[in-house]
């Protein structure tokens, strides 16, 4: 009996220990919102005074030592902001997909969205470069569109849409002009075509129509010229363009057209000096 009164007393002793240690354990390492405001207003003050660095560091801190904290969703989204102000934006955007698998129902999750769309969207530097980020930005943005269709994301989204479609019109007018720099003809005929069929509402269509004018007159397809000119001069017969494209089939068009606008200017020069003659 005593034997068994024996272990039961250190059956009850070990669990007695076993959860006072837990009880520390959970003491220690327990999240604090407390301590996590702390570190998290030492990281927005550093983002505030401009030290993006150092911020996108703290917050980071206070993501990983409060986890369980309701401050940690917002460092972690705080930090993605501060690597996005000092350029790191591939940095940037793995924490955002972090984000978004580690808080698929925070409320600010279409934020999160929005700020990898705009990471890619500002790498766009010009024509000549990798335009990869280019259609990484636009399938954002229009996810935004679709997803958070009633949010200013949205609107703007939209915009920027705009700009995205503008620059891929201008990236495939600089392919073209290459190829028919080099006189790969069919090459450029299919980027001009891509501007004209894809990107209508674009400032390049009038000049893509152009191009293939030039193109098909300098290779002897003159009744493809012919049928691509009609067609912009019917729906640009102002522009420049349609100006240069007549000039192609019409030698002398050119030159009277030059008389013109030389006539024109002349006028306008005499116009103002009586102009300003009557207030001398």
């Amino acid at each position: 009996m005593k034997k068994i009164l024996l272990l039961i007393f250190a059956i009850i002793f070990l669990s007695s220990c076993a959860g006072d240690k837990k009880e520390n354990v959970l003491t220690v390492y327990a999240p604090t919102d407390e301590e996590a405001i702390e570190i998290y207003k030492e990281a927005f003050e550093a983002l505030q005074s401009g030290d993006g660095f150092f911020a996108a560091k703290k917050f980071a801190e206070a993501e990983t030592l409060y986890p369980k904290s309701l401050w940690a969703s917002k460092a972690s989204l705080m930090r993605s902001y501060s690597l996005y102000t000092i350029n790191f934006y591939d940095e940037a955007i793995s924490n955002l997909e972090k984000y978004l698998i580690t808080y698929p129902k925070n409320q600010n999750t279409d934020y999160a969205h929005y700020l990898i769309a705009i990471c890619n969207f500002e790498q766009i530097l010009d024509e000549k470069k990798d335009q990869e980020p280019l259609y990484l930005a636009q399938k954002q943005f229009e996810f935004i569109i679709k997803t958070y269709p009633d949010t200013d994301y949205a609107m703007d989204a939209s915009y920027k849409l705009d700009l995205i479609i503008d620059q891929l019109a201008k990236k495939e007018m600089y392919i073209g002009r290459y190829y028919m720099k080099v006189e790969k003809w069919i090459a450029a005929i299919n980027r001009f075509k891509k501007v004209v069929e894809k990107y209508d509402t674009t400032i390049y269509v009038e000049e893509a129509l152009y191009r293939l004018v030039e193109i098909y007159y300098r290779i002897g397809l003159i009744e493809e010229a012919k049928k691509t000119s009609i067609l912009l001069g019917y729906n640009y017969q102002s522009s420049q363009w349609y100006e240069k494209s007549y000039a192609l089939f019409d030698k002398s068009y050119e030159k009277r057209a030059k008389l013109k606008r030389k006539e024109i200017k002349k006028k306008d020069g005499f116009i103002k000096k009586k102009f300003k003659e009557l207030f001398q």
